[in-house]
């Protein structure tokens, strides 16, 4: 089985990398394997996942510092630290064992039988010693569009443990789902703990959120701006057809409307905020017209500015 690869190889930064240099691949080779630029291409969407994971684990100084520890692994599960079992296991209270709180385990059994046997006397027979298995805590990253549209995503839990987590559409980062019943074992058949999963969106080269809406900043052409056209605008749903009218301005925003946050009955919009591009500043041919369509048809954009 092969060796998986570091977050630092993922990103091809070197572990002594500054959170500047981390920053800057990671917004280079998430442009380059996007899902909304690489359409139908699996092993793309697959490697963004894995940079997206990568760059969550490393662009937080705290989650950076452990895993450089080995107190985490690349997902950001805690790993079971070096020395005796029990050191990885945690009580309902949150409590781990240390080392030196070791107990045989034919210790414990008598234990727990002395408990079962006190708890016989006072409660009756067939009675025993019952505990509530501990939380486990995970950190899943996911993308953007995943964040606002819903969807099933795989976490592992260890190393040949996996677990499908449905991603309610709209969640936010930071934002923490509890699976009941899919943390630690009870004992004594008491009832298994929770997993308590902390999802992290990854941020997409193309859209921002803002409350429901999704923002987005389309470049148009100086021709397109002029005279109209009819443009194929990217969403999270999928691309869409968008009219941009005649005589549109730089800045100008457009609303697709429901294409934004999918919730369930309230979906939110999309704004599109558009950038006109002139292309080729050198073409002489646009620099020919403009001089005399300016000569001809004088405008001061400026001139509510200076009497202000």
């Amino acid at each position: 089985m092969a060796t998986p690869q570091t977050p630092y190889e993922v990103l091809g930064v070197k572990p002594s990398a500054s959170t500047e240099e981390i920053r800057q691949a990671y917004r280079k080779l998430a442009k380059q394997y996007h899902p909304d630029l690489n359409p139908g291409k699996p092993e793309a969407e697959a490697r963004f996942k894995a940079v997206s994971a990568a760059y969550d684990l490393l662009s937080d100084p705290d989650k950076r510092a452990r895993y450089d520890r080995g107190e985490i692994d690349e997902s950001g599960a805690e790993r079971p630290p070096r020395g005796y079992y029990r050191n990885r296991a945690e009580g309902a209270g949150g409590w781990k064992y240390q080392p030196e709180d070791e107990m045989d385990l034919g210790d414990l059994e008598d234990l727990f039988a002395a408990f079962g046997s006190a708890g016989r006397r006072r409660r009756g027979a067939g009675e025993g010693f019952r505990a509530r298995g501990a939380d486990r805590h995970f950190t899943l990253t996911i993308d953007f569009a995943t964040a606002a549209t819903g969807g099933k995503q795989r976490l592992s839990l260890a190393a040949d443990e996996w677990l499908d987590v449905t991603i309610p559409a709209g969640i936010e980062d930071s934002q923490v789902l509890r699976l009941r019943g899919k943390g630690g074992p009870g004992f004594g058949g008491g009832q298994a703990g929770d997993a308590l999963i902390e999802v992290k969106v990854a941020p997409h080269p193309l859209f921002r959120r803002e409350g429901d809406n999704i923002l987005l900043e389309l470049p148009v052409s100086l021709a397109e701006a002029v005279l109209g056209a009819r443009v194929a605008v990217p969403t999270v749903t999928g691309p869409v057809t968008m009219t941009i009218p005649k005589g549109s301005d730089a800045g100008r925003q457009l609303r697709l409307r429901g294409k934004g946050v999918q919730k369930t009955g309230s979906p939110g919009d999309q704004i599109v905020t558009l950038k006109v591009l002139i292309g080729h500043p050198s073409d002489p041919g646009l620099s020919e017209f403009l001089e005399k369509w300016a000569q001809q048809h004088p405008f001061d954009p400026r001139q509510g500015m200076r009497s202000a």
